[in-house]
Parts: structure tokens; sequence; C-alpha cells
């Protein structure tokens, strides 16, 4: 679907800009966007091909459009991905740790998470020709390398290892220094954390289904993980990246502090998502017992109807045979 092949490309953009003449404030961050070309125009094509797609099958099936929060989701993660990528934090990731980790929160933790909320495959098959599903869809969803790339336990690894990897090896400093290297962890980032998401949100189609339960406790591993990592980065004696060290600061925390408080950022608004992803998995939960409880209650009803329908008609039969076997009924002897 273009618009799923538009967002995973949005990572890749020019990584490093010239050093900001002022620190980061409300007034940069918010307002401070440069619209590169390449990101702008996968973001511009991925709302357009939703909003066809969207418009197509809402057409084609009045009685069963698409459902209003998933374009709300689809939209929101865009936003939140357009955030990370062309806000004033994207001018200032390569010159503070803090800010980088801003953008890698957005992309992973909330950009991922509501695209994957958005059933973007469920929306892809309604809007595809039967043929397409056929003969491109339908085999690639059920090929080998996407069901052992959609396997919950691997789905998990390597978003854990992709969090560990980048953070603890020379690909985070060689990111820092060059574009490209920085374009392919955004593409990491976004595409790890859009597999392990998926399989958690279980709106799509999927070779593997988890029970509400065991997406709870899915999400809720990959919390002490992140916490974890958030420490460590936290208890680090020295400036873990010698990018940050060595930049020349006119402005400015110290790069210790820095990278203290992108530490923070990671463990307080990471474990806080993860917290309420839970508590969204939890009521989601309940509300398919809910359901279920229902159906089962209106099959009870139904059968208890069935029971007393059987006894009311044996009654009635039984009525009549004895009414019948009075003397002078006029039934033979």
């Amino acid at each position: 679907m273009p618009a799923m092949t538009s967002v995973v490309g949005l990572a890749w953009i020019p990584a490093h800009v010239a050093l900001p003449a002022e620190p980061p404030g409300p007034a940069t961050l918010l307002l401070g966007w440069v619209l590169e070309p390449l990101p702008t125009a996968a973001i511009a094509v991925a709302a357009v091909a939703w909003w066809l797609a969207v418009g197509r099958v809402d057409r084609a099936h009045p009685a069963n459009p698409v459902p209003k929060r998933r374009s709300v989701a689809f939209f929101g993660g865009l936003l939140a991905i357009a955030f990370a990528l062309l806000s004033g934090i994207e001018a200032y990731a390569t010159t503070l740790f803090s800010a980088h980790m801003v953008q890698h929160i957005l992309l992973t933790l909330v950009g991922a998470p509501l695209l994957a909320m958005s059933a973007p495959i469920t929306l892809l098959l309604r809007v595809a020709s039967h043929q397409s599903r056929r003969r491109w869809i339908l085999p690639a969803l059920h090929s080998r390398l996407l069901r052992f790339l959609t396997f919950p336990v691997v789905a998990w690894l390597l978003f854990a290892g992709v969090m560990w990897v980048t953070h603890f090896s020379p690909m985070f400093e060689a990111a820092l220094e060059d574009p490209l290297v920085h374009d392919l962890e955004h593409v990491l980032f976004l595409t790890s954390a859009l597999l392990f998401w998926l399989p958690a949100v279980a709106l799509d189609p999927g070779p593997w289904r988890m029970p509400h339960p065991v997406r709870a406790l899915y999400v809720f591993m990959q919390m002490p993980q992140n916490t974890f990592l958030a420490v460590v980065l936290l208890n680090a004696s020295s400036v873990l990246y010698p990018h940050y060290a060595s930049l020349p600061r006119p402005w400015g925390i110290a790069g210790l502090d820095d990278q203290r408080l992108a530490a923070g950022l990671m463990w307080v608004a990471g474990d806080a998502i993860f917290v309420a992803a839970l508590g969204a998995l939890i009521w989601g939960w309940m509300r398919a017992e809910g359901r279920d409880t229902e159906r089962a209650d209106r099959r009870a009803d139904l059968e208890l109807a069935e029971i007393h329908g059987r006894e009311g008609r044996l009654a009635a039969r039984l009525a009549r045979e004895r009414e019948e076997a009075q003397p002078g009924s006029g039934v033979s002897r």
C-alpha cells in the first residue's frame, strides 16, 4: 500500500543540520519546522493514499465503512512522525541527546502504535481488487519471512534488540556523524516498532493471534527492558558518545547532564506510554469478556426459552391425554 511504504520511508532524511544558534525552547521546537522534500512528500503521499482508500471503501460499502477512529489513529501517527522528523526537534537531534531521545520516543512509542491501531493491512485488503489480493497481498502476508518477523517472540526481541544495539554499539556514534547511518537508524526504529505493536493491537489479520492476557503480558514485559536501558544510560559516569562530548556548545547543559536528561525521558515517558498501552489492552480485554458474557447469556436465554417451550408443549399434550381418558369423553374403552 503506498501509504505504508511512504510511512516506513519517512526516516530517509538528511541527518545533520547546522548547529542551532539558540537553545531549544517552545517556539523553536514547536514552530521551527523545516519541510525537507523527501519526508514531507512521503507524509503527504501517505495521507492522500489513506484518504483515497478510505473514500473508496466507504463508497463501495456504505453499510460497513472504515471506522473514523482508525483514520484518526493513522493521521495521529503521521503527525507524530512529522514532529519527529520535520519540526525543531530534528534541528537539535545531533546537538542534544535529549532531543534525539524525544525523536526516538515519537517514532517508536507514539507514531508506530498509532499506525498499528489504524489497521492498515485491513484497509489494504478491503481496497485492493480480488486479483491483487490473491496474487500479491495474501502470498506476501503468508510468506515465511513475514510469518517469522511477525511471530510475537521475534517481534518483541527485534524491538528490544534494536534499542540496545543502537545505543551500545558504534552505530549510534556513526548515526551522529553520518547522515546515511542516521537515516538507517530511523528506518530500524520505525520498522521494529511497527513489528512490535502490530500483534499487540491485533486489529489486522495475521498468522499469529494472541489472546488478550498474552497481549497484556507481551507489552508489560517490554517495559522493564526499556526502564533498564534508561537506568544504564542514567548511571553512566561519562558521556557515552564522543560526538556529544566533543561538540562545542555556545549554550545549553553539559554533555553528561544532557545524557542523563535523555535517560530520564526514556524512563518516564517510556514507562508512561507502556502503562497507558497496558490500560488500553486491559480495557479491551474487559470489553471482549463482556461481549463474550453477553453472547453466552443470550445463548443461555434461548436455550432456557426452548426448554420452557418444550415443557409447555409436553404439559399441553399430557393435559389433552388426561382429558381424553376421562369417562364420557367419547373415547372407546
